[in-house]
């Protein structure tokens, strides 16, 4: 029995026409009737009979009706009490630096309209050291770019996220073409993290696919400075959409890499839900939700949602 199926049942007795009660609760009128079917089947007791003048309860119905008005009646205080109370606590997340530079902001906006009496946490930090502090209890949620198989884990992935060589117009001045295939890497001087980096693992994936090397001159663990380093023409880099976001007039060159089309994943992970608190539960949906709005928005370039 659901409790649907009693506002319907309630909504029909007061008016007294199953057509009636079907326009005031906008539904079709045979979708209301196999409602009324499956609840009596149910309850293998007739609860309504039609009749010239329409359709009345009978005398079981009559009954049902009182208690049907109750539970209504507790329902919906139930679900006023939940509303009306704000919800409160703390919750930690960690966001890698190039997705922090797009959903940073969206996500603290939409927790204090949502959520105003919750404290939050938002920790910044390289991809591989979000997932050890998850690991460690220091954090409750955390986008990350690899999924690891622990037990103890709940892991969604969100969106997968393009890969775009950026780099100075003079440094890629022997790039032709506004696409490259992979293999074309390796004739370009390049900055990335250190080793361990989610973003320095999936160009070690893509070397070992393509059996080459590449001159990587400098390792910055910050993306700022890492930007910085790239619009001085010490090198170019290997970065996602959200880096390239907020590239603004930057003097650079973005260029996609094609055949195949470089991307990575983007996971949202957390620790069990019976280890979570309410607070970090609803930061968990929220923090989904306001990633989803920002690509139909168009405001994470090159990221597209999984099952899209």
């Amino acid at each position: 029995m659901e409790l649907r199926q009693l506002r319907y049942f309630v909504r029909i007795v007061e008016t007294g026409s199953m057509g009636h009660a079907a326009a005031d609760l906008d539904i079709g009128v045979s979708a209301l009737s196999q409602q009324m079917t499956r609840l009596e089947n149910e309850l293998s007791i007739r609860l309504l009979q039609r009749t010239s003048r329409g359709v009345v309860p009978t005398s079981a119905g009559l009954a049902f009706y009182s208690q049907a008005q109750l539970a209504i009646r507790h329902a919906d205080d139930a679900i006023l009490a939940a509303r009306e109370a704000r919800l409160s606590g703390h919750v930690s997340v960690g966001m890698p630096p190039s997705t922090a530079s797009v959903l940073g902001i969206p996500f603290i906006s939409a927790m204090q309209q949502n959520y105003a009496d919750v404290r939050l946490h938002l920790v910044e930090s390289l991809s591989g050291n979000l997932a050890r502090m998850i690991a460690t209890r220091q954090l409750d949620l955390a986008v990350v770019f690899q999924q690891e198989k622990k037990p103890r884990w709940s892991a969604s992935p969100i969106l997968e996220e393009r890969l775009f060589i950026i780099g100075t117009p003079a440094l890629l001045a022997n790039v032709a073409e506004e696409t490259i295939a992979p293999a074309q890497l390796a004739d370009i001087p390049l900055i990335m993290p250190s080793a361990g980096h989610g973003l320095r693992s999936r160009l070690e994936a893509i070397c070992q696919e393509h059996s080459m090397a590449v001159n990587i001159v400098a390792e910055i663990d910050g993306l700022t400075l890492l930007m910085n380093a790239v619009r001085a023409g010490l090198g170019a880099t290997l970065q996602p959409g959200a880096a390239i976001s907020h590239l603004s007039n930057a003097p650079l060159r973005v260029i996609g890499v094609h055949n195949p089309i470089l991307s990575r994943p983007n996971f949202l992970v957390s620790l069990n839900d019976s280890e979570l608190t309410p607070a970090a539960l609803a930061a968990r949906v929220l923090l989904s939700k306001t990633m989803r709005q920002l690509v139909h928005a168009g405001a994470w370039p090159g990221a597209t949602l999984y099952g899209n």
